[in-house]
């Protein structure tokens, strides 16, 4: 189960952090992402984290301004965003992908996906 937080309302060239956590019988999280959807259009990635640290931004538009970084032992993961801009308003979703246990003691992965926050950015 993933767990985002972090979204809100902000004025143009404000800051938000967005974390989400990944909870449950976990043995291993691999890569980690962040995607958005802003009103109307398709869900986009915005940046992915392998479990080392090595960061992709595949958005133009946020690099310099977006950072995203991970906390292994807290299975977290985070999107520091800076120089908000209005064109940023979306809802906001992580996804990650998990290795874990069920309830036969059996290895199962799968990609997983938070809820959403939603980021409003007003000019």
């Amino acid at each position: 189960q993933l767990q985002a937080s972090g979204g809100g309302w902000v004025q143009a060239g404000g800051s938000l952090r967005l974390s989400c956590e990944v909870s449950g019988n976990i043995f291993r999280i691999d890569d980690m992402r962040w995607y958005r959807q802003a009103p109307g259009k398709q869900r986009e990635l915005v940046a992915v984290i392998t479990t080392g640290g090595n960061s992709n931004y595949a958005l133009d538009s946020v690099k310099g301004r977006f950072t995203i970084s991970r906390d292994n032992p807290k299975n977290t993961v985070y999107l520091r965003m800076n120089s908000l801009k209005p064109e940023d308003t979306a809802v906001y979703y992580c996804n990650a992908d998990v290795l874990s246990l069920n309830y036969a003691s059996e290895y199962v992965a799968g990609k997983y996906w938070g809820q959403g926050t939603q980021v409003t950015v007003s000019s």
